[in-house]
């Protein structure tokens, strides 16, 4: 939506009232706005308390102060912005309406009498904690650095590892009223330039209020499929995978306000992928990834497996007979599926908003409650919690916590359709749910690559983790300008 632009006025003080108006300066204690005067000029200074480096604007104003009237001739605001402003990032605007957005940003406006822009001293900090690693994605060895809720902040970081000319940060606003920053970040030389302009433009037709949620509100947006449970990007906490994307030819998207970052396109198996595979030597990384790919499937498929065994013994083998209920519970095994899990949603719901101090508390307690008393009275049987404990355990090894919770909405799904179709109603249901993923696309990118369309190569990397030496290749989905490693 192109903005409403508002030219400055003839008058020092038309502009003032304007600025302070727009502002809500008499009613917003945190607008500070101050009538100065130097060189023999009116001046005002807006700015935002919190935001403002004190030092910088206490610095700047004293130098000011020192000016004469002629030391500003004839050319005021060349010599204010070359000679008497000495500070770095320092910038003018035509627009009062653009200067007062800008301020509510961070930057100080600094209005002059006798000249006919704004001038902008972005001089502007903000609370931020420091880049501590992330809960989510915790490596054995590696960094311990990782993304904060700053753009600023983030952008360093990423930069830091990435320290190629080629790398560009595309700065752009989203949001009527929030006016969100927003970067995208690619290697100009690898990546696919029709990738980054379609994603520039799915960004820029986002039309909304503001980004309450920030990363997940874009999110929203720019996945189409408003029902779909999937995640169509990655999202990553670690400056490190930020940058191996990168190298690969990914388009990064850093958003004010969050500790994440999302990767495009993404894949279903990208979700499945961990730093700490990286972080070991190639055949214990081959063999984390393999273990981590059994917890996940197995934490989709092993309750309704089970259960569609436990209903059909005959179909069981005599040499695995074992793996049938020994002794039923007070309720039907699906029942007790459903309620075990509903149990284990607000055990997870509780422990997000419990105290840290409690949570070795609430696990004890949900050891006794769904463990031992559950059974003692009848409630489950055994072989149910045992098999819900795998489940919860394959759910909790994926890297990827929006998968994971996808995972368990399929988890409930193939558990009613076994339920109420038996085998016929599990070889359909699983299908249905293969062929879901098979149409699903991120970013014009099949969901399910490099299984469906088959690519040897990329399949052969995505299963078995390859020496870094022998992925000499970036992968062909990005269609990168430089292939080559």
């Amino acid at each position: 939506m192109e903005k409403e632009k508002q030219p400055l006025f003839s008058s020092h003080s038309r502009n003032v009232s304007y600025i302070k108006e727009r502002l809500g300066a008499d009613k917003s204690f945190d607008v500070i706005h101050l009538d100065l005067e130097y060189a023999g000029r009116k001046m005002a200074l807006f700015l935002i308390d919190g935001f403002a480096k004190d030092e910088i604007l206490h610095y700047i104003m004293k130098l000011l102060a020192q000016l004469e009237p002629e030391q500003l001739e004839p050319n005021p605001l060349e010599k204010m912005l070359k000679t008497y402003i000495p500070y770095i990032e320092v910038d003018h605007v035509k627009d009062l309406n653009q200067a007062s957005d800008l301020v509510l940003g961070g930057p100080a406006a600094l209005v002059v009498e006798g000249i006919d822009e704004v001038i902008m001293i972005d001089a502007r900090t903000y609370p931020v904690r420091s880049p501590a690693e992330p809960d989510l994605e915790r490596v054995t060895r590696g960094p311990r650095d990782g993304f904060v809720e700053t753009i600023v902040f983030n952008t360093a970081l990423t930069r830091r590892r990435v320290r190629d000319r080629s790398l560009r940060m595309e700065y752009q606003q989203i949001g009527r009223r929030s006016l969100t920053d927003v970067a995208v970040c690619y290697l100009e030389d690898i990546a696919d330039q029709e990738r980054v302009e379609d994603t520039k433009a799915v960004l820029e037709k986002i039309d909304t209020d503001g980004l309450p949620m920030a990363e997940k509100t874009v999110e929203e947006y720019i996945s189409g499929r408003h029902w779909n449970p999937y995640p169509t990007v990655r999202y990553t906490e670690r400056p490190d995978t930020a940058a191996a994307h990168l190298y690969e030819g990914h388009v990064l998207i850093f958003i004010d306000g969050t500790p994440s970052v999302m990767i495009t396109p993404a894949t279903y198996w990208h979700h499945l992928q961990h730093s700490e595979e990286y972080r070991q030597k190639p055949l214990v990384g081959a063999y984390l990834r393999f273990v981590r790919y059994f917890a996940v499937f197995a934490s989709i498929f092993i309750l309704p497996l089970y259960y569609l065994l436990s209903v059909n013994p005959d179909i069981l083998p005599a040499s695995i007979s074992f793996l049938g209920p020994s002794e039923e519970g007070a309720m039907p095994i699906l029942l007790q599926f459903f309620l075990a899990e509903l149990g284990v949603d607000v055990l997870r719901m509780a422990a997000i908003h419990i105290p840290s101090a409690l949570a070795t508390a609430l696990g004890l307690v949900a050891a006794i409650l769904i463990g031992q008393v559950a059974v003692e009275v009848g409630l489950f049987s055994n072989e149910v919690v045992l098999y819900l404990a795998v489940a919860a355990i394959g759910t909790y090894a994926t890297p990827s916590y929006e998968l994971s919770l996808a995972n368990r909405l399929v988890r409930l799904y193939l558990l009613a359709v076994t339920g109420i179709f038996g085998v016929i109603g599990y070889m359909v249901g699983v299908t249905f749910w293969l062929l879901y993923l098979i149409r699903m696309t991120s970013f014009q990118t099949a969901y399910f690559w490099p299984l469906i369309p088959f690519s040897y190569r990329a399949f052969r990397d995505v299963f078995i983790r390859s020496p870094i030496p022998l992925k000499n290749r970036r992968p062909v989905f990005l269609n990168p300008q430089d292939p080559d490693r």
